[in-house]
């Protein structure tokens, strides 16, 4: 296994390809999207994750990665493309049908493939293997398959790419292994072996878990917002029992996990995954719960024609990643409640929203209410003297209880945090 072929160069394949090419391997990346090809090829990034410049520099230069739109013969295929939902909340698998059909004409006896998408348990076995038969190749003794999916966060991926366990599912006990050994090259985790449709299952019930807590503490902050309780605080102490963490509330769930995987149960057994269903919808709805939290203090303060300086855009702090991100559909509930707007996110470098801007100074001109909506650290350690000038009103949200209220009220805001009825 001398030679790799990474599909899909996102945040976790780019990754991935590069920490494979440092350490000794011939890695193929290929990516339907020529403009990122083209900058891969030439060290630039299209996303933005700590570490992985000096990492694609260290590959690029040895000569061991290379970037194209198409796939080339390999001994290792790794297919990590999006797993979207459609807007009926089913799953997406064309990404990774395509995928697995761009690479079959290539593949050779004793080859591997693992595919590291996320997907609804049982895309190995309907969604995959039919296709890879088309190779003419038995599957389990000329041609191994398995599932090994990503358990990164984006900010520590390759901390966590080296670090984490990692959960390997063959669909037999040769593509296990062969698995295993390859991933063995850089983790220091422990490798846990399983069948495909296991694997599958482990990481949706991962982010579904995290999910279905998320909605608890919305559900949490919902409440203490209409009997005098900060959700903050009392979720703090009650994570001082050794038996709870419960996890934090915000403006809704966002990324390519958490926001998306609990769907794929839903669809699968609908019947049957009641609390599961009743988490999304409950996170789904924060959003909207936060546009109209943001209408009621605008109102409250008597402001005619307000206008609301939207901070984050990326779905959690540090990051560029707006996938899923629950700013955009707060952004949404605003517009439709007639509320202007103006954001800004110091992690996005393109203006992908028509009221964005890349200066701070623009956004909160003129603005009635600061709406915290991403816990990035320049939002934390934003002092409010520097844009207290610039505010038509002195008035800020804190969904995710990262400012210093004290400071900020010192400096004349009025100060309101999500769930928080208490202050």
């Amino acid at each position: 296994m001398e030679k790799i072929c990474v599909v899909g160069l996102g945040y976790i394949g780019l990754p991935t390809a590069v920490m494979f090419a440092n350490h000794g391997y011939k890695v193929h990346g290929v990516d339907i999207n020529e403009k990122a090809v083209n900058m891969i090829n030439d060290k630039k990034l299209h996303i933005e994750e700590p570490g992985l410049q000096e990492r694609l520099d260290k590959a690029v230069d040895s000569g061991h990665f290379h970037a194209s739109t198409t796939p080339v013969e390999a001994d290792v295929y790794i297919i990590a493309v999006p797993s979207p939902i459609n807007s009926d909340k089913t799953a997406n698998m064309d990404y990774v049908r395509e995928a697995t059909k761009s690479i079959t004409p290539f593949l050779k006896k004793d080859n591997l493939v693992i595919l590291e998408s996320t997907v609804p348990p049982r895309t190995v076995e309907d969604v995959m293997l039919p296709i890879l038969k088309e190779s003419s190749l038995e599957i389990g003794t000329e041609l191994y398959v398995a599932h090994s999916p990503e358990r990164v966060i984006p900010g520590r991926v390759f901390t966590e790419l080296v670090n984490n366990d990692r959960i390997v599912g063959g669909v037999n006990e040769k593509s296990s292994q062969l698995t295993k050994e390859l991933y063995e090259t850089f983790v220091k985790g422990t490798i846990h072996l399983t069948d495909a449709t296991t694997a599958e299952m482990v990481k949706v019930i991962e982010n579904t878990y995290r999910d279905v807590n998320i909605a608890f503490a919305n559900e949490l902050a919902k409440i203490s917002d209409k009997i005098g309780v900060n959700v903050w605080e009392a979720i703090s102490l009650a994570n001082h029992h050794p038996r709870v963490n419960i996890h934090t509330p915000g403006p809704g769930v966002g990324g390519h996990c958490i926001a998306v995987d609990p769907w794929f149960l839903v669809e699968l057994q609908p019947e049957l995954a009641n609390i599961v269903n009743l988490s999304r919808k409950t996170n789904d709805s924060m959003p909207a719960f936060t546009a109209n939290k943001a209408k009621e203090i605008l109102s409250n303060a008597g402001i005619q024609h307000p206008r609301v300086a939207v901070l984050g855009l990326a779905f959690k702090g540090n990051i560029d990643d707006m996938r899923e991100s629950p700013s955009l559909e707060v952004i949404h509930h605003l517009e439709e409640l007639g509320i202007d707007y103006t954001a800004y996110d110091p992690h996005i470098k393109e203006n992908k929203l028509e009221r964005q801007t890349q200066l701070l100074d623009e956004a909160v001109e003129n603005a009635d209410l600061l709406l915290v909506l991403t816990d990035h650290q320049a939002f934390r350690e934003l002092q409010p003297e520097v844009v207290a000038e610039k505010l038509r009103t002195k008035i800020i949200l804190d969904t995710k209880n990262c400012i210093d209220r004290t400071l900020w009220k010192k400096n004349g805001f009025d100060v309101f945090a999500l769930g928080d009825s208490k202050n």
